[in-house]
């Protein structure tokens, strides 16, 4: 079964073009360095050899789907061990399985590599040793506690929130063994490896005035709260992981109270997302490595309501989340249809978010095309979001973000040479007008208007200027009000 989800997502990875935020961390493999402006360097250090190699992106997307195969299978073996002896208990570890399969958000983590994706699997793996380490004969061997560093120390590299995990993890252990715990010696040098393993991240923020933390610590402050961002934030974790897990509160209650504080793994990451979500800054998939924990106990719950008057409702919801699963992969690989409108944004523009997934290869092909047609041997765009794929379909041109602010593009090329042109890149679906005047470039000429086809039908359209004399300015973008023409 699980190897057939694999293969789903193996089929869906080479048939899906690269959504932004995976051509972003491709660029950090093509980039090696300690570490990068939004993000850890984990993310980049996993994908280096297949980009070393220059491997194809169907072979680049074995990488997140190998990481669901063994954080599904991971969870498998934990459920199974904390419930050994339960009579459920291989029930209780098929329905933690089941739960994890039918949540469609996680399939987008395992057809494209995201630092949540490699948490994931990190976080069933602290979850194994957070429970060996709670058992009194494991305390005071070094063996456990090393291992524990480790990984604590990847999942640092991971992702950052990884701190919010390794604050439930303190938790659950102190309940365990009480403050004694503190004067354990092997506890001491576990977080001295965790530090060191983490200290690429300390050197680079170092090198670079502490950018990644000032950042990160900016976007999650967020803006106003309001807590009907927190409501619409709960409503799109039900919908984007299923309420399957609901079932959890079952688990957990007939858990025996010394397993229960491992419930600290999902509560201590989502309560701060949640609450994070009040300021407009948390997103859906953050919170995977959490929900992830609470499988385990999601298990149980199910496998105990299997055999009670829930069966019928159980069931009726397994279908109901597979139907959601394989309706989200079915719109990611039509591009929308037909609940989405097909356009390409010409005539009349409307919001598809699976455009994003399509055309991104061809217009980076023609870009490199054009660029060496022209004499150019730069790429811009005006908002970062625009350069990650065009960075790395047409690489190894450069490619520079004109919009104000700080970006991990700003640390690779730096800004735009006063004097110099451009290939400047457009899409239809994030239009803006040509940046000409006294804050942009002497002259910007259209040089041709890229359609981008799905299935047969116009989804999106890219639009490539030869632009010469940058005044040396950061202009203000501004979208395009007008259609995009068709010429």
């Amino acid at each position: 079964m699980l190897w057939l989800v694999f293969l789903l997502h193996a089929v869906w990875g080479a048939v899906l073009g690269l959504s932004v935020d995976e051509a972003h961390y491709l660029l950090y493999a093509a980039h090696p360095a300690l570490s990068y402006f939004d993000h850890p360097p984990l993310v980049g250090w996993v994908q280096m050899p297949l980009v070393a190699l220059n491997a194809p992106v169907a072979v680049l997307r074995l990488v997140p789907g190998l990481c669901w195969l063994l954080t599904v299978w991971g969870v498998h073996r934990l459920t199974l061990r904390m419930w050994a002896g339960h009579a459920k208990a291989d029930q209780a570890a098929l329905a933690a399985v089941m739960a994890l399969a039918l949540a469609p958000l996680l399939h987008v983590l395992g057809i494209g590599l995201l630092p949540d994706t490699l948490l994931m699997l990190l976080t069933v793996a602290l979850m194994h040793q957070t429970w060996t380490l709670m058992q009194p004969s494991a305390m005071h061997r070094s063996a456990p506690w090393w291992v524990m560093g480790g990984l604590l120390g990847l999942a640092g590299l991971a992702k950052y929130t990884a701190v919010f995990t390794a604050v439930a993890i303190a938790l659950c252990l102190v309940r365990a063994h009480g403050w004694r715990l503190f004067r354990v010696p092997a506890l001491w040098g576990s977080m001295a490896l965790a530090a060191l393993l983490i200290s690429p991240v300390l050197v680079w923020n170092a090198q670079n005035g502490w950018i990644s933390f000032a950042y990160q610590l900016a976007h999650g402050k967020g803006s106003v709260w309001q807590a009907i961002h927190v409501l619409r934030f709960l409503l799109t974790q039900v919908v984007v992981f299923g309420p399957l897990w609901w079932w959890a509160v079952v688990g957990w209650r007939s858990a025996p109270a010394a397993m229960q504080s491992l419930v600290g793994l999902f509560a201590v990451p989502f309560v701060i997302f949640a609450y994070m979500a009040g300021g407009g800054t948390a997103l859906p998939h953050w919170t995977a490595p959490a929900w992830v924990a609470l499988a385990p106990f999601a298990g149980m719950g199910l496998a105990l309501a299997w055999q009670g008057r829930m069966r019928a409702v159980l069931k009726g919801l397994v279908v109901l989340q597979a139907v959601v699963c394989l309706a989200l992969l079915g719109l990611m690989g039509s591009a929308g249809w037909p609940l989405v409108p097909r356009n390409d944004a010409a005539v009349a523009p409307q919001p598809n978010p699976f455009a994003d997934l399509h055309g991104w290869d061809a217009a980076g092909t023609r870009a490199s095309a054009l660029a060496t047609q022209h004499g150019l041997s730069r790429v811009a765009v005006q908002n970062w979001t625009l350069a990650s794929r065009l960075g790395w379909y047409a690489r190894p041109l450069p490619v520079f973000v004109l919009e104000e602010g700080d970006s991990q593009f700003q640390l690779w090329s730096g800004p735009l040479p006063a004097g110099e042109g451009a290939l400047l890149v457009d899409w239809s679906h994030m239009a803006y007008d040509p940046p000409v005047g006294a804050h942009g470039f002497a002259t910007c000429q259209l040089l041709e208007s890229l359609p981008v086809q799905h299935i047969g039908m116009p989804l999106a359209r890219f639009r490539f200027y030869d632009c010469r004399g940058w005044a040396g300015a950061t202009p203000q973008p501004r979208l395009t009000l007008a259609p995009i023409s068709r010429n």
